[in-house]
Parts: structure tokens; sequence; C-alpha cells
């Protein structure tokens, strides 16, 4: 999307050469702010949009979805195609894409358990503790019921893949008492290391 706003701006007939001449000199005579902004704009918001159903895709298709992450990331922070581009991404607090989507799921969980998700979704997920069972161990662990599925495919639904998710955090992300704002900053990290 970015790029295509570049190749607009360009005038007609001009060939790759230009564009990329005249590429560089908007880049180096801009702020690099207000290139992520732009990038933030075109790209990352079409990256986060229904990026949950990206879950359990073919590798082949989230590494295309990488790849236009890492040339936006490329095009801001000016690291080169043979430079390793987790510290750009770091650099720009941006997750991969195959993280994206997991913040994207366990985000809706944690909503989901602190009521603040839609009706549909809060019925998803369910604590082990609010089953009516027999105690059990792992009722204190604030894990949620993981339904069964019957082929591959439902593992990917968001009642079978968001308490999965859910259970393989770490204690500290699922506690009660933390807010919303607090999770996310906790999850990131905890993806980031």
């Amino acid at each position: 999307m970015f790029f295509f706003c570049i190749v607009s701006l360009c005038p007609p007939g001009c060939n790759e050469n230009y564009r990329y001449r005249y590429h560089s000199q908007t880049k180096n005579s801009s702020k690099q702010f207000y290139f992520k902004i732009l990038i933030l704009a075109f790209i990352n918001t079409r990256l986060d949009y229904c990026n949950s159903l990206y879950f359990g895709i073919a590798d082949g298709l989230k590494s295309r979805l990488e790849s236009v992450q890492n040339a936006a990331a490329r095009f801001i922070t000016g690291v080169r195609q043979c430079e390793h581009i987790i510290p750009a991404l770091r650099q720009l607090h941006w997750l991969p894409v195959r993280r994206r989507v997991d913040f994207k799921i366990s985000t809706f969980v944690y909503r989901s358990l602190a009521g603040t998700a839609p009706v549909y979704l809060a019925d998803e997920c369910t604590l082990v503790t609010a089953t009516g069972r027999r105690p059990l161990r792992s009722a204190d662990n604030r894990t949620c019921l993981v339904k069964r599925s019957r082929n591959q495919f439902g593992d990917h639904c968001f009642a079978i893949a968001g308490p999965t998710l859910w259970n393989s955090l770490p204690e500290q992300l699922r506690q009660p008492d933390i807010t919303f704002g607090q999770f996310k900053r906790s999850f990131k990290t905890f993806m980031f290391g």
C-alpha cells in the first residue's frame, strides 16, 4: 500500500531507478517519525485487521505477511537486506506477524475472562474452576478449559486456540489482579524475551 502511494507520487513514465532515487531523497529529507506514522497507517493497520484469523494458516502465507512487515521495518529504520530484522522490530516495538496473532488472541481471552469481551467470545473461555467439576490442582493456576476438536481445522477456532494459548502463558500473565494495560505490556515483554 505504502509503496503504491510512493509510486503514485512519481511522475508518470518514470522508470524504477528514478522511483528509487525519488524514494531515497524523500526518505532522507523527512523524519523517521513521519515515516513510522505512514507505515502504521497503511501497513500495520492492514496486518492487524482481523489478524486473529491468521491463526494456524500455512507458513508460506505467514511468511508473505512477515515479508511485508519486514520491508516496512527496513524502510523506517534503514536496515539493509543482509542485516537481521529482529533488532529493527524490537526498536520499533513491533511483534512479528506470528506473535501478533498470538497477542491478539490472548488479549481476546483476557478480555473474555475479565468480562469485557462480547458474549459470543466470553462463552468460549471458561476457567477450570468455573466448570463445577471436582477440585483440581490446575484450578489455582487460572487455566482455561480446552475443548476437543474432531479435526485439524477445529484447532484453529477461537474456542480451542484461545484457551490453548492462554494455558501456555506464564503464570504471572494469567493473574486476575493485573489490568489490561499491564497484561499487554507484560505480554509484549514476554514475547520479545
